[in-house]
């Protein structure tokens, strides 16, 4: 058995990691001495699946009030607030929805996104598109795309994201991506106990071998619909051991401060697995993200219950000093740790669904 695997103790690659001395000057920082470097951009609250984790289509059915297109930040709106958390240290921009492919005219985005000094932009998205949009989102200045994919066995995926899309249109989608240079794709795989850990195996041979990186997720407890359970949660470290005894693992150092997966890489050179902890081991204390929704409200945290309103000031004509200050404040007040204090005691609280700010 390989060493360091995840065991529930913390990070094993992130403990004791000075945050605020890898802060740098200038760059904001919150109360707990975590710099702002990085913000996911929700684009729509729309998605094409409805992923029980997610979107059920109980809640979000045919009657579901999606927001109306006036309430949904413009392009330049968005760059408008990308470059004032330019300012303040961000450097990478991750679209996400909803599914953000469903956003008419994304590649104008990117371009409008990649013309920030210094910035890098990726999108997360479920894939069923990019075989139709890759070039052009690769052509824009797109560096690097994360796909959805719970599942490889055709039956087991289509029951989850409850739309009937097939495996096959998701595979064609990487491929597309890959072909278009927005390879390696990081695959993302979200482990519901009693419903796809039978085929987790499967997914990492697969993606072995390849220049694919497959990450494991944690199924959390995000928004107030997806009927989260802690019974339900297949641990890490139980999955780690059971791919290390197939193909045996070796950690792999973070690649930058905030990388969200512990890494490990297999023995005989086939690759790298990843595993996202949120539930079991928080990494709440290295935590670099900013979180901007389709309708403009910022969110400090993925478990946050509000978030401060960015529309309204773009909206009324606040000045570029104005906003700014605005976001100043809100990072500097910042002391989320949800993940850290989840408990029974957290259960019932209110927290903004993530078909509003991505994952």
């Amino acid at each position: 058995m390989m060493a360091d695997l995840p065991d529930g103790s913390g990070h094993p690659d992130l403990d004791g990691v000075d945050v605020p001395a890898e802060a740098g000057d200038g760059v904001l920082i919150d109360r707990l001495g975590r710099p702002l470097r990085d913000l996911r951009i929700s684009v729509t609250d729309r998605c094409n699946f409805r992923c029980r984790y997610c979107m059920p289509r109980e809640v979000f059915g045919p009657d579901f009030a999606f927001l109306p297109r006036t309430e949904i930040l413009a392009f330049e709106e968005i760059e408008r607030l990308a470059r004032l958390f330019a300012v303040r240290g961000v450097r990478k921009f991750r679209l996400t929805g909803g599914e953000p492919t469903l956003r008419a005219d994304l590649p104008v985005l990117i371009r409008m996104l990649k013309a920030i000094p210094g910035s890098e932009v990726a999108m997360t998205t479920n894939g069923t598109l990019l075989k139709s949009q890759a070039p052009a989102l690769a052509a824009a200045g797109l560096d690097r795309v994360t796909v959805s994919l719970d599942s490889l066995d055709d039956a087991t995926f289509r029951a989850m994201n409850d739309m009937d899309f097939p495996v096959a249109l998701v595979l064609e989608g990487i491929e597309a991506a890959t072909a278009a240079g927005l390879g390696p794709v990081k695959i993302n795989a979200v482990v519901r106990r009693g419903v796809n850990d039978h085929t987790t195996l499967e997914l990492a041979r697969h993606f072995r071998g390849t220049p694919h990186t497959l990450r494991f997720i944690e199924f959390m407890d995000v928004g107030n619909s997806n009927g989260w359970k802690m019974d339900e949660v297949l641990p890490a470290a139980d999955l780690a051991r059971a791919i290390d005894a197939e193909w045996p693992l070796e950690p792999v150092d973070p690649a930058y401060l905030g990388e969200v997966a512990q890494r490990y890489r297999y023995r005989d050179g086939a690759g790298e697995v990843g595993f996202i902890t949120s539930v079991t081991q928080p990494f709440c204390g290295t935590c670099t993200r900013a979180r901007l929704s389709a309708e403009g409200s910022v969110y400090t945290c993925l478990f946050a219950s509000d978030g401060v309103d960015l529309r309204g000031a773009l909206r009324r004509g606040d000045t570029d000093g104005a906003i700014g200050a605005l976001i100043d404040a809100t990072w500097r007040a910042r002391e989320d740790r949800y993940s850290e204090l989840r408990t029974a005691g957290t259960a019932g609280l209110k927290k903004v669904e993530m078909s509003y700010i991505g994952g």
